[in-house]
């Protein structure tokens, strides 16, 4: 997918890199050896083939004088602080980080590189018809499994893994909520609801954000793509960079429960435990909803999108204030 953060290096500089992380030794010969891998909306992701055959990916934050939106600064550290939490705290599978780099003199930004995993992406083999209608079913259901294992890790305080701390999720969520709405007044972007309508629908909802007690890992964004299937197993979960301190039914999968463009969340919730909801629990997923759809609308402008993803986007908006008893 086509991005304006997107951070793409020229061959020398990719060289350099795994030099820096591998050894003079694995520097390949040739110009082939990288492979842009294109899908995600914000990194820059390089699958490599080192001299000797191995394989990693290289993932890249965006340029610094690159403008972000406020939760995206500093988001690939955030990544790799989640990935260290999921595999000291869980048996959830993943890549294993080899090399951080956060030195900025070979590329202008973080970046990592990490195990490449040889296995489909879950999402794309799902909607390229790869994969039966039972096996999506069975791969959505250990989706689930997994999500749930993460949800189980405790930590120390609501909202960012490193921070800032809120000692309420009603201050964590709200903060994260009026973060965005900034930063669409910084980018002058209009959508059809006014910023004060959109502020006071939330607020007006915010109050059943205090059910919530203890701060839970929240990866926030595990979509069917962000994780790779093998014989129908989900084998690794990967792009971790929005994780926080939360409240589990704030996760991906259950999206479908309020918009009908994203996938049916029952297989999902069978593996993540979760049937029906009470009328509060709803109006919290309904609130991370429109949190959702607020921050695909604003990343309009910060990411260049184009005018038909804008308008899908605007779409998603105007369905979560319905839910929340907004009409226009």
């Amino acid at each position: 997918m086509e991005s304006a953060t997107k951070n793409r290096q020229s061959v020398a500089t990719l060289r350099a890199v795994i030099e820096r992380a591998y050894g003079a030794g694995q520097v390949p010969e040739g110009d082939d050896f990288a492979t842009e891998l294109s899908y995600g909306w914000f990194n820059a992701l390089y699958w490599l083939r080192l001299r000797d055959g191995s394989q990693a990916v290289l993932k890249i934050a965006p340029p610094a004088d690159v403008p972000v939106m406020t939760r995206e600064h500093g988001m690939l550290r955030n990544e790799i602080a989640a990935m260290k939490i999921v595999a000291e705290r869980s048996g959830v599978p993943l890549p294993r980080i080899h090399h951080v780099d956060l030195s900025g003199d070979l590329i202008d930004a973080d970046y990592f590189l990490m195990e490449y995993v040889d296995a489909p992406c879950f999402g794309i083999a799902a909607e390229a018809g790869e994969m039966t209608e039972a096996q999506v079913d069975e791969g959505f259901v250990h989706l689930g499994e997994l999500n749930r294992d993460l949800c189980e890790i405790v930590g120390p305080h609501f909202g960012p893994l490193d921070g800032p701390d809120f000692s309420t999720w009603r201050e964590a969520a709200t903060a994260l909520f009026e973060d965005t709405l900034q930063d669409g007044l910084r980018a002058e972007f209009q959508m059809a609801w006014s910023y004060d309508e959109l502020r006071e629908t939330w607020a007006s909802h915010a109050h059943v954000l205090d059910e919530v007690a203890e701060p839970r890992f929240v990866e926030v964004d595990l979509w069917a793509k962000n994780s790779m299937i093998r014989d129908g197993r989900i084998v690794a979960i990967i792009d971790h960079e929005r994780a926080l301190w939360g409240d589990p039914l704030m996760e991906a999968g259950l999206t479908g429960l309020d918009l009908p463009a994203f996938p049916d969340p029952a297989p999902f919730m069978r593996g993540f435990g979760l049937s029906d909801l009470t009328q509060s629990q709803r109006t919290r997923r309904r609130l991370y909803t429109l949190l959702l759809a607020v921050t695909m609308a604003v990343e309009g402008p910060y990411r260049a999108q184009e005018p038909a993803q804008r308008a899908w986007a605007a779409e998603q908006l105007d369905i979560a204030m319905g839910l929340l008893g907004r009409t226009r």
